[in-house]
């Protein structure tokens, strides 16, 4: 083999094993949020403030490159606000869902609506670990009442193995 050969075969060699020890892609990914913070304009339903608006366009460039399938938010205006940004930048409507409907049967639904690609889920401090815990199968932390930043991730492997992993926003 000339010292050509030799060089090409080892470089082959090289990028098919860095080729192979790389984690796959997931098959599914799965971000849960708190609603973004809120305005006091409505003691009932309070829209965004302007803090909030500019998180949820924060999370929407953090997911601009992301193969977003759906953006779910319960029915009021904060989870519908945090959510509107991501969905529009993906040419998508949001998904209302029942807030009050038990965590578990809610994150069967998402994975038996969406095996693949990204869903953003935007809950409330009093539903969001929960719904991320009922997908991962793991325990999640509380969200406390004054917690707007933390971003939970939930990725399924191709054989549907789940792994969580938590952020904050900035």
């Amino acid at each position: 083999m000339t010292p050509i050969a030799r060089i090409s075969a080892l470089g082959l060699s090289v990028l098919l094993a860095a080729c192979a020890s790389a984690p796959p892609a997931p098959s599914a990914s799965f971000v849960i949020v708190r609603h973004a913070e809120k305005s006091d304009d409505d003691p009932r339903d309070p829209s965004l403030s302007e803090v909030g608006r500019a998180r949820a366009q924060r999370l929407a460039a953090s997911l601009k490159n992301q193969p977003v399938r759906a953006v779910y938010a319960t029915a009021y205006r904060r989870t519908q606000q945090t959510g509107e940004p991501t969905a529009q930048s993906h040419g998508l409507q949001v998904i209302g869902y029942d807030a009050k409907q038990p965590a578990g049967d809610f994150a069967a639904a998402l994975r038996r609506e969406h095996p693949s690609g990204t869903v953003l889920v935007v809950g409330h401090s009093n539903t969001a670990p929960d719904i991320a815990a009922a997908l991962c199968q793991c325990s999640v932390a509380p969200m406390a009442e004054t917690e707007f930043d933390r971003r939970m991730r939930i990725d399924f492997d191709r054989d549907g193995h789940p792994s969580y992993s938590e952020s904050r926003d900035q």
